[in-house]
């Protein structure tokens, strides 16, 4: 299977709930928005590792125009309650590190009403793979010290320290091939329907839309 613009799979949750998935595209920016809106504070705080009180127009353009190559992001969807729009409920997402082309920043995140599911782990499976395809071959992420039940998930899944930064810690793991140990880990359980990308690029985003505000408000 290749994880391209062509890419659609159904699953099935432990539930019995069926999403679909699919590559993230441009015109998803509303989708993005209104899933956020899903996520709790602390569960906002937690992937992102600052507060983030609503996702700005350029931080949800940046996370839906995607490359496909060194920043690749997939969707879990479903149906509205009234049938006439999908809704999102959980992303994937990687983005390649400019000094290390088989090393990528990468992040699960999943609204509260579908946690527990295991739709973390089937995203988590599906951009394994897409990493994979693409010459990936470790995953690098940023957990809160405090984040007891993260880091033993990373710890079981072989992460390695890469950086210790206070109250902070930069975790490596080797992805290889998903089935054997993280596909019994919903790794990254860390919500936020925004997804990932770099903290400096998200603080730079929060800094930009703080600017803009205070422009609007004088």
């Amino acid at each position: 299977m290749r994880y391209d613009g062509e890419y659609h799979e159904t699953r099935e949750l432990a539930d019995g709930r069926v999403v679909r998935m699919r590559c993230i595209r441009p015109e998803d920016r509303a989708l993005l928005a209104r899933a956020f809106e899903h996520l709790s504070r602390e569960s906002r705080y937690r992937r992102f590792l600052f507060d983030v009180p609503f996702l700005s127009p350029s931080m949800a353009r940046y996370l839906t125009e995607v490359d496909g190559k060194d920043h690749v992001a997939i969707v879990a969807l479903v149906d509205s309650l009234d049938l006439k729009e999908e809704e999102g409920v959980g992303v994937a997402r990687f983005l390649r590190l400019a000094g290390g082309p088989h090393i990528a920043e990468a992040a699960v995140t999943v609204i509260d009403a579908y946690q527990g599911k295991g739709l973390g782990r089937i995203l988590l499976e599906a951009l394994t793979l897409a990493a994979r395809e693409r010459g990936i071959t470790i995953f690098r992420s940023a957990v809160l010290v405090s984040n007891a039940p993260m880091r033993r998930i990373l710890d079981e899944a072989g992460g390695v320290v890469h950086r210790d930064e206070g109250d902070t810690l930069v975790i490596d793991v080797p992805i290889g091939d998903p089935r054997p140990h993280w596909s019994d880990h919903p790794i990254f359980r860390v919500l936020r329907a925004a997804a990932e990308t770099t903290r400096a690029a998200l603080l730079g985003e929060a800094d930009d839309q703080r600017a803009d505000d205070a422009s609007s408000a004088r």
